[in-house]
């Protein structure tokens, strides 16, 4: 997957907003979790003593897992774990500095890179379900543990993923109770942001690296989520269709005013508002011209589980409509 890719090829805003960031998590969750490697869960415990399993249909066939899950290694859904007040025993570094719930996750063991997880790290945590959007290593984990693979884009948006989890982890009523929360807050930034913009507006979501430009639609992270599924925005007409089938996809300097909407959410690591403003090129564009661009790093863009959506949205939303 290449938001992945490039991390890995690779290799926050300002501390208030960070603060905000963690303490919008810690509301998502209700700042309660319940860890799956808590002192009632001896780590050296075999975990074939539980006799309580449930079958599960997953992209691998049908799988027995524990109904009660005590030792999660979870290579991805970390932000649907945590509104479900479940805390792995491992997960990768990259998702470990997600900067929306990192600080729920202290303690969780880090096993490795994205994609390419240790082996023995996980087998020394004596995990007894492995979740992973990952079906690369299935044959590997699936033998240290029960691994369930939800592969990208299998799930839509919070309220599948949260549905999907609460049901796989019997935790059904947290689940709800959670997108309960989330609904209200999303329909209440979403209010804010129509009384403040006219519903014509287009919006575009683009990514700006040394020597590319790229354009993403509503479920490939950079602010797509929150832009285009929770405040109802629309991508500019002459190329909407094309990117919410793509998704994502490189344009050049030249075909860069086709793609530019009204409202620019644009992730950047070097630039500023002040350097696209002058840019001969960015500098032509309406958006840049009537300061209606939001600029923020990858670390805060990237993401897009449901805590990341949640924060993300309530944060754009405060840009696009201050003063309502």
């Amino acid at each position: 997957m290449k938001s992945w890719h490039k991390l890995l090829a690779a290799g926050c805003l300002a501390l208030p907003l960070l603060l905000s960031a963690c303490e919008s998590a810690d509301e998502a969750s209700g700042n309660k979790t319940e860890n799956s490697a808590s002192s009632e869960s001896d780590p050296n415990r075999s975990t074939s003593s539980q006799s309580e399993v449930k079958s599960v249909q997953t992209v691998n066939g049908e799988i027995e897992i524990p109904a009660h899950p005590l030792r999660i290694v979870a290579e991805e859904y970390l932000g649907s774990l945590i509104p479900l007040e479940v805390i792995p025993v491992g997960a990768p570094g990259l998702t470990l500095n997600n900067v929306y719930f990192k600080e729920a996750l202290k303690g969780v063991a880090d096993t490795g890179d994205y994609g390419k997880m240790n082996l023995e790290r996980i087998l020394d945590l004596n995990p007894d379900l492995i979740l992973s959007a990952n079906n690369d290593n299935y044959a590997q984990l699936s033998k240290i543990a029960p691994t369930v693979v939800v592969p990208w884009g299998n799930l839509k948006n919070a309220h599948e993923e949260l549905t999907y989890f609460g049901e796989l982890l019997d935790k059904r009523e947290k689940a709800a109770a959670w997108l309960q929360s989330y609904d209200e807050r999303i329909a209440a930034a979403r209010a804010r942001v129509e009384q403040a913009i006219p519903a014509e507006a287009s919006f575009s979501i683009l990514e700006v690296t040394d020597k590319s430009i790229f354009v993403y639609g509503d479920n490939f992270g950079r602010g797509g989520q929150p832009v285009y599924q929770a405040l109802g925005r629309k991508a500019p007409e002459k190329v909407a269709a094309e990117i919410m089938e793509k998704q994502w996809a490189e344009i050049s300097a030249e075909k860069l005013p086709d793609y530019a909407g009204d409202y620019l959410v644009i992730t950047s690591n070097n630039l500023t508002l002040e350097d696209l403003r002058q840019d001969p090129m960015w500098g032509t564009l309406p958006a840049i011209k009537n300061g209606q661009v939001y600029v923020w790093k990858e670390e805060r863009s990237w993401y897009y589980d449901p805590v990341a959506v949640l924060s993300q949205t309530e944060e754009l939303a405060a840009w696009l409509a201050p003063a309502v």
